[in-house]
């Protein structure tokens, strides 16, 4: 063990530090006696208020961590894994996932999207989320609802909008899991990594690595990875609607996906078995579903378009 306090890098919206106060309680649980120094950064992603994916996309949201991993200042940084981009930078890895949370999101404002008065405003700055409104209800209009989960409540409580949608393991995290009403996410599929926190390090550093390893849950971790590998073949980015749902039973995943136009009118989906080690498992469903997509999604996924 190391003889000072390890430092994780966090995002300071209190959704983060509470995903990083997790990962610390864990540790410290798994390693009686080691010392961990939560160190917060005030992300990009953070300071924008429109559109993220043409701010910069995810990588607005791990960017500043990865300069300090690099860097040496910290020695790992957690994430919430749907906000980690497919492509990471060189020389950083997951060396972690903790159990995963609910993957549901949650609809707050009415109580169903049927209940919505024709041509209800939602307010999302997610493509997925956007898509799966719009192919439910094309009577209604999205607009951007940016900010942390408390923004985002405020914008809705001050009348903004009649409507909108947040992760319930967010909400759980937070110690908020009462409000709106889950959505079932056999029809609502979450999005790729929901409900699941990934811890990074740098790729050599082999004592981090080994000492994170105490806290890493190898079913959560496989499923991350097989969803990650799918977004990897699709080759879709931050304006791309993707969803994806993963069940488990042994050592088999069965994925569930869904690809759409952004404006929600066109969708495909996908479903696949493969074992939990089997990587050309995901890239096959990616296949699949690009092949049969219209080109009104086909467009918005450059795995489509061949090597």
């Amino acid at each position: 063990m190391p003889d000072r306090p390890l430092k994780l890098g966090s995002r300071r919206s209190p959704l983060a530090m509470a995903q990083a106060e997790e990962a610390r309680d864990r540790l410290q649980a798994a390693h009686p006696g080691i010392a961990v120094e939560i160190v917060p950064v005030t992300a990009s992603g953070d300071r924008v208020l429109g559109s993220l994916a043409d701010a910069g996309g995810k990588a607005l949201w791990t960017k500043e961590l990865d300069a300090w991993l690099m860097a040496g200042t910290i020695d790992f940084a957690v994430h919430s894994a749907k906000d980690v981009e497919t492509i990471r930078p060189a020389g950083i890895a997951i060396a972690a996932v903790l159990p995963r949370e609910d993957v549901r999101d949650v609809l707050v404002g009415v109580a169903s999207l049927a209940e919505l008065r024709p041509g209800a405003l939602i307010g999302t700055s997610a493509p997925r989320r956007a898509a799966l409104v719009l192919h439910a209800r094309p009577d209604c209009r999205v607009i951007t609802f940016r900010g942390n989960i408390q923004t985002r409540l405020a914008k809705l409580a001050a009348g903004e909008a009649d409507a909108t949608l947040l992760a319930l393991a967010g909400l759980n995290r937070t110690g908020q899991g009462s409000v709106g009403t889950p959505l079932d996410p056999e029809i609502w599929l979450p999005a790729p990594g929901q409900g699941a926190i990934a811890i990074e390090c740098r790729s050599d550093d082999g004592e981090t690595f080994a000492i994170l390893s105490a806290i890493d849950d190898r079913t959560s971790n496989e499923a991350l990875h097989a969803e990650r590998r799918l977004l990897a073949a699709l080759g879709g980015n931050c304006h791309s609607p993707v969803a994806v749902l993963s069940g488990r039973e042994g050592n088999t995943i069965t994925m569930r996906a869904a690809l759409f136009s952004p404006d929600g009118r066109d969708r495909v989906d996908g479903a696949r078995s493969f074992a939990a080690e089997d990587a050309a498992g995901p890239a096959a469903l990616a296949a699949d579903l690009l092949a049969r997509a219209v080109p009104s999604i086909r467009e918005h996924f450059v795995g489509s378009q061949g090597d």
